[in-house]
């Protein structure tokens, strides 16, 4: 039997990159996926094709989670489709790299809007939704929390914010049956990290080097530890922040 079969999922930031390989891994076992979208319609699109060949169901809702009305425009769609909501993947969020002496407030509000704000405000509505039921809140930090790259302060201090409101959210949650966990990848190869000048000026040289298994981690590897959280594999866990990175530590 399918793992999550009966539950409904909200993927945030799901067109591509680790967010599409989490929601079709979710939607191959049994979830209805919203797969939300800030601007790439097509590549959602080619999400729920895939879920949908996988004998999943899925829909796409485009909205920026950075703004509050949009994030209850998510949900309106959400339970609109498929009713109540099970489990939450706070996926979206941007990286950008900057040295002190360029940062300024929009890049400072920019990254934290999106990846702090947008993640507390997904969830207060997610939970919303969830009716007393329980669920799973599934927020995707880095290990970028732990051990930040070169011009990396302001978007690894969002990433040390993740893990913080995990741990909070998951006390305050818990009389609610509602389960928070941060899921930290390692460095992973996706179209965004691809795309960082300093991917094609030697980081993946040096992540596989730091790296023990010895490769860069795939959306496969991190949506497998999605799975997990999302599911009743790990009823009994709670607060906890789950590393995938291939033995990577500092």
């Amino acid at each position: 039997m399918a793992k999550l079969s009966g539950k409904v999922a909200v993927v945030t930031g799901a067109s591509k990159g680790i967010g599409a390989a989490i929601a079709e891994k979710l939607g191959s076992e049994g979830a209805k996926v919203v797969v939300n979208y800030g601007r790439d319609k097509a590549g959602a699109e080619r999400v729920i094709e895939k879920i949908k060949k996988s004998g999943g169901t899925a829909i796409a809702v485009q909205a920026d989670v950075s703004r509050e009305a949009d994030i209850k425009q998510l949900f309106v769609e959400a339970t609109r489709t498929f009713g109540n909501v099970d489990i939450l993947v706070n996926n979206a969020g941007v990286y950008e790299f900057r040295s002190l002496d360029a940062i300024d407030e929009e890049h400072f509000r920019k990254i934290f809007d999106l990846n702090v704000l947008g993640l507390l405000l997904t969830t207060k509505e997610a939970v919303g939704h969830m009716n007393g039921q329980g669920g799973s809140v599934i927020n995707v930090s880095s290990i970028a929390a732990k051990t930040p790259a070169v011009n990396s302060s302001v978007y690894s201090a969002t990433k040390g914010a993740v893990d913080v409101i995990s741990r909070a959210l998951a006390l305050e949650l818990a009389p609610r049956n509602i389960r928070v966990n941060s899921l930290s990848p390692g460095a992973t190869e996706t179209e965004g990290v691809r795309s960082l000048t300093e991917f094609k000026n030697g980081f993946e040289e040096m992540a596989v080097a730091r790296t023990p298994l010895g490769r860069m981690g795939t959306g496969e590897d991190i949506a497998k530890a999605a799975l997990f959280l999302a599911s009743e594999d790990s009823g009994w866990i709670t607060g906890e922040e789950l590393l995938v990175g291939g033995g990577i530590r500092l």
